[in-house]
């Protein structure tokens, strides 16, 4: 099964917003739409994505801004992982009030959980659960692409100085993703795409 992934890079620290879809169906996903709105729908339209979920891989303001502006244009559900509640839904804690308008807060229109299965058009993404930089991060798994959020970045990882993370779990995530082969293509949350081969051999974060 091909599909179509774009990334649209929004906001200050520039965020990576995905949006994925099924190339056959054009049903898909926003994953992390966390500014710009009108930049996000933009690419909506031109590739005439049908958009059924948004997909959160944590709840930190530069991953939500958006929401509320592309659920009301797409109709969309928003999902995500129950224990990012606390920033999804407190602007004090999700960053907002630190360095954005102090606003930013979401609620999810359904929970997810590791290994769920979320389908869009022919498309199955499989949540993995991955706390360390967030409790309730998750990343996304369809064929070859790995949707990484604030985990894994290209020669790096998540921060887990923040409130509420977690080194030690972060490391155990990082497990779980080092089991998935190499040619899995990374998108993460900030920054360039990147492989699991290249972060096994030369993430100076990953135990070996």
């Amino acid at each position: 099964m091909n599909i179509i992934v774009k990334c649209v890079v929004v906001g200050a620290i520039e965020t990576n917003c995905f949006v994925a879809a099924d190339s056959e169906t054009l049903e898909g996903v926003v994953i992390d739409p966390g500014e710009e709105a009108g930049k996000i729908l933009r690419v909506i339209d031109e590739n005439k994505i049908k958009v059924k979920y948004i997909i959160l891989t944590h709840g930190h303001y530069d991953h939500i801004g958006a929401v509320e502006e592309i659920k009301i244009k797409t109709g969309a559900k928003l999902l995500a992982h129950k224990e990012d509640n606390i920033f999804m839904e407190h602007p004090e804690l999700n960053g907002s009030s630190l360095f954005g308008d102090g606003t930013d807060k979401v609620s999810a229109d359904k929970y997810i959980a590791g290994d769920d299965i979320i389908r869009a058009g022919k498309m199955e993404l499989k949540v993995i659960h991955t706390p360390g930089h967030t409790p309730g991060g998750i990343c996304l798994l369809t064929g070859k692409h790995l949707f990484s959020g604030d985990t894994l970045f290209y020669g790096s990882i998540g921060r887990t100085d923040f409130p509420h993370a977690n080194h030690e779990e972060m490391l155990k995530s990082l497990e779980k993703l080092m089991k998935l082969d190499d040619d899995v293509r990374v998108y993460p949350g900030h920054g360039e795409m990147t492989t699991i081969g290249f972060e096994r051999r030369k993430n100076p974060f990953i135990e070996r």
